[in-house]
């Protein structure tokens, strides 16, 4: 028997697993904000609306908060139904049953003809067959008559008993009417001009064949009906802003429910059904997103963080415009109702842009501005939402400095007034009300995305631990504590960092990176160098070189952990992990080559090892890293040389371009060489005068040739 304890620890086990596993952690993700959102857009958390139903006491006046027109239905059903039942009944007469009538008497009398024209029968043998051949009951007399009659009075009894018929079936016949033509005709068959005994057989006839053949059709009654019914125009009924709609005392009728419905006062009964089919509605939107995700951004879709940002931005989003559209104005109503124009959807458009990518923040402006619709049940805020929106996203989609926000802002403030007079202009709206809600709205809901972005921007950068470039604007200013610090400490390598910055600025625009991050990168990649600035080169101005006084192993080591104390300073002044990636990766493996060749000249040569002289690493992980690594070493030998000319700076570029290459510094990003070419033309154009001196990079194989050549001499 397996213990309760070891059976409850495999339980926890498995739930823990579960709730880690990230397919789980995004479903669980996904049904609470489809709750969230569901709830937001179905329930009622601000009103001011009225619970009444037919029949209750106004305890207090009900006004207007705004000039609306709506459809009364009741009267117009009314009218509808009156029109309807004007509508005279559609009758078919059906011909056929007239010529099948006039067909059955024919063929009868031919029958007749038949057996009285017969001379091998006797009257008696006659008057049997008749019985036979005809299908109704006669008496004998008229049975007698019939045997007797010649051929040419039978033929004229039909013809004259068909035309009586035809002449009355023509106009057509009812069931209801059938029993009184039949006396009708019956009556006239005695005007015939016929022998007593014919005529009561054409009045059998009359009685025995006569039909009805006019019908009441349903479908055409029906058809016309219905074609009267919608033109009928409906009773529309228009209600003017501050009109009392029910009065203090009055007994609540149908229609002042039917005019607190128009005027949105009521307050509506929460249906499952509406709930169900909206929380419906927003899984299907956000199913679709994550399906584009899943598709066009599987690093946002795997990142169970990021999908929570989406959710909360939306909830801000939608939090706002709920307790806007539950503002009243009672000073001028009719533009309070058009406070759903100033839902922020550039807020979310903004920050998601900002914060992760500018397509998918498209995709969820779309998405929001749907929610704003059915929230508000008014098509117009959503359409204004998303043209907001999108200028919006649009806007910050290349930041270059703080100021941009505030422009986006004014940008989306334009956007939404044009909006707003479009949509005006369809409704046909008051020209006065809508410069006046086009002007006031779109300024405030620019101000209010402006404002909600930069207020929310800090939380959620620091929250979800992302990057944005309004950071790495704020990073890259010179007031920043660690610029001040390097500036002030060690005043070459910071001009050094802002030519590397010029240069992997140049380079990364050229192959498509992030060029924000990569400036800012650059300025703090040798950050580290503040703890010793004077055993690098470009910091020693008196031109006194400690390192001519210290072996080659210890000055490796010096210049080395500048890449460490840097890592660490920026860690401590919180810098965002992006930043410290690069300084971590700007020198990557690569080998110290002059104090590595410096240690060869030594007397223990045959001891040296090549990883000593090289830094800890790692390698670049990103092309960002890689080309502040290639920027870093090629200003550095740029410098070094004296009176370049432009081929010797290309010569000089392309081989320590080559020589990182082959050192397999790159093996770990994903640069290709066309982008190493495309690196090295875009540092060229950058590239110009003559720098600081520096120690000039030797090449490697005259070099060492040259140093064979010194030692053999000095064993002779």
């Amino acid at each position: 028997m397996v213990p309760l304890n070891k059976v409850g620890g495999t339980v926890m086990q498995g739930i823990t697993f579960l709730l880690r596993h990230h397919r789980v952690r995004r479903g669980s993700a996904a049904i609470f904000f489809v709750l969230i959102f569901s709830l937001l857009l179905s329930l009622e958390f601000f009103t001011s609306k009225v619970d009444l139903q037919v029949g209750d006491v106004a305890s207090y006046d009900i006004q207007a908060p705004r000039t609306v027109e709506y459809i009364d239905p009741v009267r117009t059903a009314e009218l509808r139904r009156q029109a309807a039942e004007e509508v005279e009944k559609v009758y078919t007469i059906d011909d056929q049953i007239t010529l099948a009538v006039q067909s059955e008497i024919t063929d009868l009398i031919d029958k007749i003809s038949m057996v009285v024209t017969n001379d091998t029968l006797t009257r008696e043998e006659k008057v049997s067959e008749l019985k036979e051949v005809i299908p109704f009951t006669l008496s004998g007399e008229v049975l007698n008559n019939l045997a007797l009659a010649p051929a040419g009075d039978l033929r004229v009894v039909r013809d004259k008993v068909n035309k009586l018929i035809a002449g009355k079936m023509i106009d057509g016949i009812e069931q209801g009417e059938l029993s009184a033509v039949r006396d009708e005709l019956i009556s006239k068959t005695t005007k015939l001009e016929l022998s007593p005994g014919l005529q009561q057989f054409a009045a059998e006839l009359v009685q025995n064949y006569l039909r009805p053949n006019r019908y009441y059709d349903v479908q055409k009654t029906e058809a016309k009906r219905l074609e009267v019914i919608e033109r009928v125009e409906p009773v529309k009924v228009q209600i003017k802003a501050q009109q009392k709609v029910v009065k203090a005392g009055d007994v609540v009728t149908q229609e002042d429910i039917l005019e607190l419905q128009a005027l949105g006062l009521l307050h509506a009964k929460q249906s499952w059904t509406l709930l169900i089919g909206r929380m419906l509605l927003v899984a299907a939107l956000m199913s679709a997103v994550l399906f584009y995700m899943r598709q066009q951004n599987r690093e946002i879709y795997h990142n169970i963080s990021q999908l929570y940002l989406l959710g909360i931005v939306t909830v801000i989003v939608l939090a706002v415009t709920k307790a806007l559209v539950a503002i009243e104005t009672t000073r001028w109503p009719e533009f309070g109702a058009l406070f759903g124009y100033m839902a922020p959807v550039a807020a979310a458009g903004m920050l998601i842009a900002i914060l992760l990518e500018s397509r998918l923040a498209v995709l969820m402006v779309a998405v929001i501005s749907l929610f704003v619709g059915v929230m508000t049940n008014q098509l117009n805020f959503s359409l204004v939402g998303f043209l907001g929106g999108i200028s919006g996203v649009f806007s910050v989609s290349k930041l270059s400095q703080r100021g941009d926000l505030a422009r986006a802002g004014l940008y989306t403030g334009i956007a939404v007034a044009l909006s707003i007079i479009a949509v005006g202009m369809v409704e046909e709206v008051s020209w006065r009300l809508l410069l006046v809600s086009a002007t006031v709205l779109g300024i405030v809901n620019g101000l209010l995305s402006s404002i909600l972005t930069n207020g929310a921007l800090p939380y959620l950068e620091s929250t979800f631990g992302i990057t944005s470039p309004v950071k790495l604007l704020e990073l890259s200013n010179p007031s920043h504590p660690l610029l001040r610090k390097l500036l002030t400490e060690a005043p070459g390598t910071y001009h050094h960092s802002i030519i590397v910055g010029n240069l992997a600025e140049s380079a990364t625009e050229a192959v498509g990176g992030d060029h924000l991050l990569v400036r800012v990168g650059a300025l703090y990649h040798d950050i580290g160098k503040v703890k010793r600035p004077y055993f690098f080169i470009e910091n020693q101005l008196a031109g006194d070189n400690p390192h001519e006084k210290i072996a080659p192993n210890l000055s490796t080591l010096i210049l080395t952990s500048h890449v460490k104390d840097g890592a660490d300073m920026a860690r401590e002044y919180k810098l965002p992990q992006r930043v410290v990636d690069i300084i971590e990766q700007h020198h990557g493996t690569s080998l110290v080559r002059y104090f590595y060749n410096k240690a060869l000249e030594g007397e223990h040569a045959e001891t040296v090892k090549e990883e000593e002289f090289r830094y800890d690493g790692p390698r670049p992980q990103t092309r960002e890293a890689a080309i502040v690594m290639l920027a870093d070493s090629v200003e550095a030998a740029v410098r070094s040389l004296k009176e370049p000319t432009s081929g010797e700076v290309e010569g000089l570029v392309r081989k320590l371009i080559k020589q990182k290459l082959m050192d397999g510094q790159f093996d770990e990003c994903d640069l290709t060489l066309k982008d190493l070419d495309t690196i090295a033309n875009s540092f060229l154009q950058v590239l110009s005068g003559v720098f600081h001196t520096r120690i000039e990079y030797p090449d490697i194989e005259q070099e060492m040739e040259r140093r064979k050549s010194r030692r053999a001499s000095f064993r002779k």
